[in-house]
């Protein structure tokens, strides 16, 4: 098992070819227990996530993320970026070379733009699929934002909550993501620069985390209606806790390009 992250959004990456780390139950649940206990950052090793790495052919993955609560998720754009990055080790690429992977969201194009297998670091563009509108989740009121303040509900196959705010760091993120644990909260703000946007995220199944990449997607989608960067503008620059990632979005398909790193931290060797 390795450990990676993107953006300081990390997780475990498991070759699901070495075998179940357990003997019996039901599968979900005991994966659902193994991404609890080892990513607790007190009692376990300390992780957003746990992706499940499986092989359909050559260049073609699979997918599945269990994120720190143990509940499992469709997608993360962070995490895709790293069970390539796992994958990428594995076959012993150097430079470019594309992946298809296969996640509870939907297929999904991954090309590693820039890496070998001597460099921790990885450059990789992840098509994220088609961004559209959903319903606000339940329990929305309870967070009494102001009805002139901007706000999108959306989907990169999973949910998002994108709201405008005047600053990011002068919002109780924690107190609001807790009133709606079942969506991807994003908060956002223009700037700095004039294609560029700042977000923070409390992130459905992790809490606070230092990135969100499909978040970022949903932000950039969010923040190009709101006027916040050029309708023009081809990437929006992302800036978020952890650093910085570019999202390109298709005005005619309004399909997401995420790009950003994938960094390489460790392997793990546990005893179950």
């Amino acid at each position: 098992m390795s450990k990676h992250h993107g953006l300081g959004n990390d997780f475990f990456v498991y070759d699901i070819r070495q075998g179940l780390p357990f003997t019996s139950g039901d599968p979900d649940a005991q994966w659902a227990t193994f991404a609890r206990n080892w990513c607790d950052r007190r009692f376990g090793v300390g992780a957003d996530g746990v992706l499940l790495l499986g092989r359909e052919g050559a260049n073609q993955l699979t997918m599945v993320l269990y994120n720190a609560d143990g509940s499992r998720a469709e997608i993360s754009g962070n995490g895709i970026r790293c069970l390539v990055q796992a994958a990428y080790w594995q076959d012993q690429h150097n430079g470019a070379v594309t992946y298809v992977v296969n996640t509870d969201a939907g297929v999904r194009t991954v090309d590693v733009l820039e890496g070998s297998p001597t460099s921790n670091v990885a450059h990789i563009s992840v098509g994220m699929g088609v961004v559209s509108d959903i319903a606000e989740p339940a329990n929305w009121a309870a967070l009494q934002c102001n009805p002139d303040r901007p706000v999108r509900h959306l989907s990169l196959g999973n949910p998002h909550s994108v709201v405008s705010v005047e600053d990011v760091a002068d919002v109780n993120l924690q107190t609001l993501g807790e009133l709606v644990p079942h969506v991807n909260l994003e908060i956002v703000a223009p700037g700095p620069e004039a294609h560029a946007i700042t977000m923070r995220v409390h992130e459905r199944g992790s809490g606070i985390t230092l990135a969100c990449g499909s978040g970022a997607c949903a932000s950039a989608v969010a923040a190009k209606a709101w006027g916040f960067v050029p309708a023009s503008a081809p990437e929006v620059l992302v800036h978020m806790d952890g650093g910085d990632a570019r999202v390109r979005i298709d005005a005619a398909t309004s399909e997401a390009t995420l790009i950003g790193p994938s960094v390489f931290i460790a392997n793990v060797v546990f005893d179950v």
